[in-house]
């Protein structure tokens, strides 16, 4: 009995020593935030004081904190409080966030669009994006757009959006192809849910009306549509990049569906669901191959409306504007970029581009994505102007060259990293 009970001793004494030595968060500060709230960063920490100090933990949090739009880089420090507390630093670079957007691009067509805005990427110092745009396609449009990923916690969010979007866009019947001024108008409200730091949902409802009104003489008495519907939205995030300022490295995945209701035959009920999927890798100092692609599925029906089309700002540059509509797409975009001046806060980059993409026609089957025509290939040159201190402040240029068949060519310009 006395071994039992002095084994037990020894148990004890051992157990107590060890929690002991166990390294405890005294506090967490964090330094060199300006317009940050530093309630904000440690609502979204996952350590908290009084919790054991868990490295893997900390450097998910930087990981995170560097994909927010306000923050540049960041980086944590520990230091030793008193016994077996610990203090732990988290470092932030803050990015400017009253960031002007432009994107504009033109073809051999003679094809000339624009859009500007204003977005606040950080308001109240809380990561929340509040902002807007002016787009000019012909016809004028603008949108509103409100989003704050953490609004009630670490893992809840909310977003709302509203746009007047109005464009002339080509719909392609059997045996011409005719101009539309089509105009969407909506109100979207997303839930925002972060299960953890690589995966994350929204969902909610969006509420729109489609007009089709036919531009120029309709000699074959086309139809025009007034159309109310509600469309049912999921998207699903899979993110484990990680960025050192202009530099990307990881696999990102994002997947989309969404269910439309509609009260007219000729747009009927549908789903619509596609997968980007992205891989960056740093290759030497100065150099990063970017990769994005799409895989989409939408209902097959026979329409001239089908939902994905091949477009220059969207999918392969130097297209052209809406040149086709497709029920099925696969598209991949390919990059490599080169750093080629680097001082302070500025950096010129180069890339060497090639864009590839096919579709399938509405009511058609799974071989059309192999059909000549169908098939878009398009390599291309660009630059990059980028200002490392400013959130998303890239200019790019890029010029697109295409090589398959009824190719063209054209320049597509715009703020931001193309994907």
């Amino acid at each position: 009995m006395m071994k039992i009970n002095l084994l037990l001793c020894v148990f004890f004494f051992i157990s107590f020593f060890a929690n002991a030595q166990q390294k405890v968060i005294s506090d967490i500060k964090i330094q060199g935030n300006k317009k940050i709230k530093s309630s904000f960063i440690k609502k979204i920490a996952s350590i908290k004081p009084g919790e054991v100090l868990d490295s893997l933990k900390i450097e998910e949090d930087i990981k995170l904190i560097k994909q927010l739009p306000s923050v540049s880089h960041a980086s944590y420090q520990v230091f030793i409080s008193k016994g077996n507390e610990y203090n732990v630093f988290y470092n932030i670079e803050e990015n400017f966030t009253l960031i002007p957007g432009v994107n504009f691009y033109t073809t051999d067509e003679d094809e000339f669009a624009y859009r500007i805005g204003l977005y606040e990427f950080n308001a109240f110092g809380r990561n929340i994006i509040f902002g807007g745009f002016y787009q000019k396609d012909i016809y004028d449009s603008h949108a509103l757009n409100f989003r704050a990923p953490f609004l009630f916690s670490r893992h809840w969010g909310l977003a709302a959006n509203y746009q007047d979007l109005t464009t002339l866009e080509p719909v392609f019947f059997d045996d011409e192809t005719a101009q539309y001024r089509y105009n969407n108008k909506s109100y979207e409200l997303l839930g925002l849910h972060r299960f953890n730091f690589n995966n994350r949902l929204e969902f909610g409802l969006n509420y729109f009306t489609e007009d089709y009104r036919f531009r120029g003489e309709n000699v074959n008495n086309r139809p025009e549509l007034n159309v109310k519907k509600w469309l049912a939205k999921g998207v699903y995030e899979f993110n484990n990049l990680n960025y050192d300022y202009q530099y990307v490295s990881g696999f990102r995945s994002i997947f989309n569906f969404q269910y439309v209701t509609s009260t007219n035959d000729m747009l009927p009920d549908f789903f619509i669901g596609w997968n980007d999927f992205f891989y960056f890798l740093r290759v030497g100092n100065k150099g990063n191959w970017a990769n994005r692609l799409r895989l989409g599925l939408s209902s097959n029906d026979e329409t001239p409306f089908a939902p994905f089309s091949v477009d220059n700002n969207l999918n392969v540059r130097g297209v052209g504007n809406t040149i086709d509509r497709g029920t099925g797409v696969i598209v991949i975009n390919s990059e490599y970029r080169q750093t080629i001046y680097e001082k302070n806060w500025f950096v010129l980059q180069s890339n060497v581009f090639i864009d590839a993409g096919t579709w399938r026609n509405p009511g058609g089957d799974f071989g059309d994505f192999s059909k000549s025509n169908n098939v878009k290939v398009y390599p291309g040159l660009g630059l990059r102007f980028i200002h490392k201190k400013i959130y998303n402040a890239i200019f790019r240029i890029d010029y697109g060259y295409g090589i398959s068949e009824n190719a063209t060519k054209g320049f597509v310009f715009g703020i931001g990293q193309y994907f």
